[in-house]
């Protein structure tokens, strides 16, 4: 999984009157929280732009005063009004203990029910997952070519070989819905087959001519 580095400054006071301070400089008042006793310190606003402001998951790089420290974002504020980041919490990352995270869902392919005019629906843009750091996926990445009107993906039906979903089995996460203009989509394979047949006897047709040609 990619890693956002984020430059930090320890914090020496972490009361109320040195809090309003940093948020009137642009700075985030942060802790990151570990094994050991919790680490105050701030960061540029703009340095979680990668971070919080997109649709991908990422690890972060806490660079504070020379010491790298790897995390996860577990919990962040913003400001009701002005939507300006308030605080924000990180997890230090361990390589022998599981983590929780969300992870984007990536659709891949035309579904068949939404050829044939249903809706897709999406109930889970992300989900979330409990994993080693470093089995962490990128993207959860779920083939829909085959679903058709009526039928639902699971998260049961997923692989989570590596990472287990903090989701009920049933829990459905994408689905094609009918529609009013959605046709029959049921007779798809059923022509298919017929077309295949078709082609495979025309193919059989023309060799016994061939054959016929050659002995005459």
């Amino acid at each position: 999984m990619k890693s956002i580095t984020i430059q930090g400054t320890k914090r020496e006071s972490v009361g109320k009157k040195a809090t309003k301070a940093l948020r009137n400089a642009d700075l985030v008042p942060c802790v990151v929280y570990g094994e050991g006793e919790p680490l105050h310190f701030s960061a540029e606003e703009r340095a979680f732009e990668k971070l919080v402001y997109t649709p991908d998951a990422h690890t972060a790089t806490l660079e504070i005063e020379g010491k790298k420290i790897n995390a996860i974002l577990q919990d962040i504020q913003f400001h009701p009004i002005s939507d300006k980041i308030l605080h924000a919490d990180f997890y230090e990352l361990s390589e022998s203990k599981p983590v929780t995270m969300e992870i984007p869902v990536r659709l891949e392919g035309r579904s068949r029910g939404v050829v044939a005019g249903g809706v897709l629906s999406r109930p889970f843009r992300r989900l979330t997952v409990r994993a080693l750091p470093a089995d962490l996926p990128d993207e959860i990445v779920v083939n829909i070519t085959s679903l058709r009107i009526g039928q639902k993906i699971y998260v049961g039906d997923l692989d989570s070989s590596k990472y287990t979903f903090l989701h009920p089995d049933n829990a459905v996460v994408v689905a094609v819905r009918t529609s009013r203009v959605a046709v029959d989509d049921s007779d798809d394979d059923e022509e298919e087959e017929g077309a295949e047949g078709t082609a495979e006897a025309a193919a059989e047709g023309g060799e016994a001519a061939a054959a016929d040609n050659a002995e005459a």
